[in-house]
């Protein structure tokens, strides 16, 4: 091997090693952990942890309504929830919007049955993937919602991570009209959206206060944006139903007392 191939070769050998140091001393991505949040969504079959007992504010799955046949809610709980302390807030699940007379019934049923039994309960929570482009037909639909709600009763609602991306600056704020606050999505199933920063740059066209919610155990490192986001309210957490653990038959019957 000739001089200059030598200094090659331990040229390269150099490199390779520092790339093998910087990929080893790379600092993980910060975890969402429930012990340091006060705000959970708490689905159907999920028990709460330890941190859901100190909780001020939670969002608990109450029905469900699905795509195919008649639509109809699915209640999600054989019991009514029972939480005296912290600030509750009905959740339906929609994966449409066709709702006719005997759902609002059933909706308006529940939340009587939720507030009577001696919750906080702040209202109602609609749980829809709106896309971006349809924010226009979603709009009609909760238009239709406060009409239908008793008169009193907060409406939360779910929003995509795209919306302060993409969606239509003026449809956004007609939503502002609406609804009382929209609780921004960053994850999919189990995991944090890549790139989820960058949604945020125009989180200001979002002129409804919004809450961000996190998946537990996903990557999370508050955006700059969102830091100096005036209308920002807090997070919540998607709590997960840990993997190895298998739900006792009627875990979920209305028992729960955080």
């Amino acid at each position: 091997m000739t001089r200059s191939g030598a200094a090659a070769l331990l040229a390269v050998v150099a490199l390779l090693a520092v790339l093998a140091l910087h990929g080893c001393t790379q600092v993980e991505a910060p975890r969402v952990d429930p012990a340091a949040h006060d705000r959970f969504f708490l689905w159907a079959g999920v028990p709460p942890p330890p941190a859901a007992s100190k909780a001020r504010e939670l969002y608990i799955l109450g029905g469900e309504i699905r795509r195919g046949g008649v639509a109809r809610l699915i209640p999600m709980r054989a019991g009514v929830p029972r939480v005296p302390r912290a600030k509750l807030w009905l959740t339906i699940r929609a994966e449409r919007l066709d709702w006719d007379a005997p759902v609002w019934d059933g909706v308006r049923a529940m939340l009587t049955r939720w507030r009577g039994a001696g919750n906080r309960l702040e209202g109602l929570q609609i749980d829809f993937d709106a896309a971006t482009p349809g924010l226009l037909r979603y709009r009609v639909f909760l238009e239709r919602v406060r009409r239908e709600l008793p008169p009193g009763t907060r409406l939360s609602i779910t929003g995509l991570l795209d919306w302060s991306a993409n969606g239509d600056p003026a449809e956004l704020a007609r939503l502002a009209g609406l609804v009382d606050e929209v609780v921004i999505q960053t994850y999919q199933d189990r995991t944090t959206i890549p790139g989820y920063a960058d949604y945020f740059r125009h989180i200001d066209r979002l002129v409804i206060p919004h809450k961000i919610a996190l998946v537990e155990g996903g990557e999370w490192s508050a955006p700059p944006a969102l830091v100096r986001d005036s209308r920002f309210a807090g997070y919540v957490v998607f709590l997960l139903k840990p993997p190895a653990i298998r739900q006792p038959a009627g875990a979920d019957r209305g028992s729960l007392r955080p």
